[in-house]
């Protein structure tokens, strides 16, 4: 059980959340309990909001984008945005089982795509001190210096949800999952 209460509807939210979870709910269908914890603070969901959107029309794709949550989410033990990517991964991205499982262990089977997933997996796991031999690999696979500041962007916007998933034990609504193995 949540450590935080989490409202259990977008009309029980704070008023200033509530048009924000509508907009959520038009997008997904739902209002999963992420959401809702969040929106317990307005300027809490309208930060995570705006930078979640603000990514969503960068330049990495969403199988990327995908990719990235699943392996920042093992590298930190998040129970739960490993189910929740892992069912977005699976319906949203149309991620294949091997692939999401090469994602947890920090890597792609797309040899362009493991250059960013391993680099995010590096900065997640140094806490943003890389050396620049790290920049340069992610560089020689392709990838802009605008694309590696959305990488590193979306290691933040990762860590922040994984962060506050599991401080305050989120209840999971997503399918169960196999626990991390890399974060205890």
């Amino acid at each position: 059980m949540s450590l935080i209460s989490i409202p259990p509807s977008v009309a029980a939210s704070p008023g200033a959340s509530q048009p924000l979870l509508d907009a959520v709910h038009k997008q997904l269908g739902s209002v999963p309990n992420l959401f809702r914890l969040i929106g317990v603070s307005p300027a809490g969901l309208e930060g995570f909001l705006g930078l979640h959107g603000a990514l969503g029309k960068g330049s990495l794709d969403l199988k990327t984008r995908n990719r990235i949550a699943l392996a920042v989410a093992e590298a930190n033990g998040c129970n739960y945005c490993l189910a929740a990517h892992t069912y977005l991964g699976k319906n949203l991205a149309k991620l294949s089982d091997e692939e999401i499982l090469t994602n947890r262990d920090g890597g792609s089977t797309d040899a362009r795509a493991d250059a960013a997933v391993r680099f995010a997996v590096l900065v997640t796991q140094k806490r943003g001190h890389v050396d620049a031999d790290a920049i340069r690999d992610v560089q020689q696979a392709g990838y802009t210096d605008a694309q590696i500041i959305e990488i590193i962007a979306h290691v933040a916007l990762n860590t922040f949800t994984n962060y506050l998933n599991e401080t305050v034990q989120t209840d999971i609504d997503f399918p169960a999952v196999s626990p991390p193995r890399a974060a205890a």
